[in-house]
């Protein structure tokens, strides 16, 4: 590659999440970033861009990444972006993705936790009512982030993109969880328009594990219309790593409807 084809492509990486330029010996411009573990290696040839991701969830990103952009040329794990635009979305949205995948909010979740707590007096943090309503609240803050970067900003069932209106729905409930990595888990849950929302954290509606929608017999026809509800509704994709969470909250549904 010559000077000008490496400077436009680190412009590119810069401005979609992969500020950091990475020493690397091959014909390739290797980018990171202080915001995740993410790395990733771009060559060009001709129009053609070669795209390699390398991380601790290179598995699942590459998985997320080919649901994200099923159009995109691959050549093994090398995604083929055939123009700029086309590269600077696969790059913003490994970035977004990177933030979010298990169990990158677990991470950094306590230096977040411990920053809150150091305007409180000592004697009222460790092991108090104070320091567990921090962490619930610093956590669900994170956990609504990760879900809004994992979604790209999207209800995962209608596709509505208006975040004020989109809730990060637990399916096993915060406090339930064993443990912050369970909290925080990005495949926890779903973000869902308000509507839904309510109804999936009551348990009056669950989806199966093909992702389509479950409502309960106790909402009659018209009150589903009233909702927006519809039979044909689904899950825009659903992952393996979902189904643990999902089994859990099916369950819950089936207890609450009477319908075990």
């Amino acid at each position: 590659m010559n000077p000008l084809q490496r400077a436009v492509i680190e412009k590119v990486g810069h401005e979609y999440g992969f500020e950091n330029i990475l020493p690397d010996e091959r014909e390739a411009v290797c980018l990171g970033s202080a915001r995740h573990r993410v790395q990733v290696c771009i060559a060009q040839h001709s129009d053609l861009f070669e795209v390699d991701f390398s991380s601790m969830v290179a598995g699942q990103l590459f998985a997320e990444l080919v649901r994200s952009f099923p159009g995109v040329e691959r050549k093994d794990n090398t995604f083929i972006a055939d123009s700029l635009d086309e590269l600077a979305q696969l790059l913003r949205r490994a970035a977004a993705l990177a933030k979010s995948l298990p169990n990158q909010v677990a991470v950094g979740f306590e230096a977040l936790v411990n920053k809150e707590l150091e305007q409180f007096p000592a004697s009222l943090i460790h092991g108090t009512e104070v320091e567990r309503l921090v962490r619930q609240r610093v956590g669900q803050q994170a956990f609504r982030q990760a879900m809004l970067d994992y979604w790209g900003g999207a209800c995962a069932v209608t596709g509505v993109a208006l975040p004020d209106v989109l809730r990060a729905s637990h399916a096993k409930p915060w406090a339930e969880c064993i443990s912050d990595a369970e909290r925080l888990d990005v495949f926890n849950g779903f973000l869902l328009n308000a509507n839904l929302d309510a109804l999936f954290d009551r348990f009056l509606i669950t989806f199966n594990e093909d992702g389509d929608l479950i409502v309960s017999p106790g909402i009659s026809a018209p009150t589903q219309e009233l909702l927006g509800l519809d039979k044909s509704m689904r899950l825009r994709w659903m992952a393996q790593e979902h189904s643990p969470y999902l089994q859990f909250h099916r369950a819950r549904f089936l207890a609450s409807n009477d319908l075990t």
